[in-house]
């Protein structure tokens, strides 16, 4: 039992909460490349990153994991954006400090996305079963390779003033 839930039923809503945060990071990420931003979709990307991080750590576990090291970056990013946002209003250099660790939170969502899905859609774990396969290892290059060209366009777009 997680949180008064089967562990089923637990981990529906961490999919849930990890499925939302990523169409939210589209929407947000979107809105960045158009040069603008949508305060509700930025504060609920962050919310619903923030969530997928944290239920990560309530699933049931001996040992210090690779997800826990993973999901402890991310927060630390997430903070970083927040306070980018929400403290120093994107004002200065705090606009960059956002969009790097905004996207790099997507990114590390989607980093895990990816691995979820080598790990249990079968025909993705046929092509890489133990995660060391060079189709598991193109598959995280490319979504790298996106994300930090998305982050390059979101820098040059993206120059708000400081916002309230």
């Amino acid at each position: 039992m997680v949180l008064g839930m089967s562990l089923a039923a637990f981990t529906t809503l961490h999919v849930l909460i990890s499925i939302a945060a990523l169409l939210l990071g589209i929407a947000f990420v979107v809105t960045l490349l158009q040069g603008k931003e949508v305060p509700s979709v930025t504060g609920l990307f962050l919310l619903f990153t923030i969530a997928t991080s944290a239920t990560g750590f309530l699933f049931p576990a001996d040992t210090l994991l690779p997800s826990h090291i993973t999901g402890i970056i991310s927060l630390v990013v997430l903070a970083a954006a927040s306070v980018a946002r929400f403290t120093f209003r994107l004002a200065g250099h705090w606009r960059l400090i956002f969009i790097v660790t905004a996207i790099m939170s997507f990114y590390l969502n989607a980093f895990v996305f990816v691995v979820q899905a080598f790990l249990k859609v079968p025909n993705l774990h046929d092509l890489a079963p133990t995660g060391a396969e060079p189709p598991f290892a193109a598959a995280q290059g490319v979504v790298l390779v996106a994300f930090v060209g998305l982050g390059f366009l979101a820098v040059r777009r993206f120059h708000p003033r400081a916002v309230g």
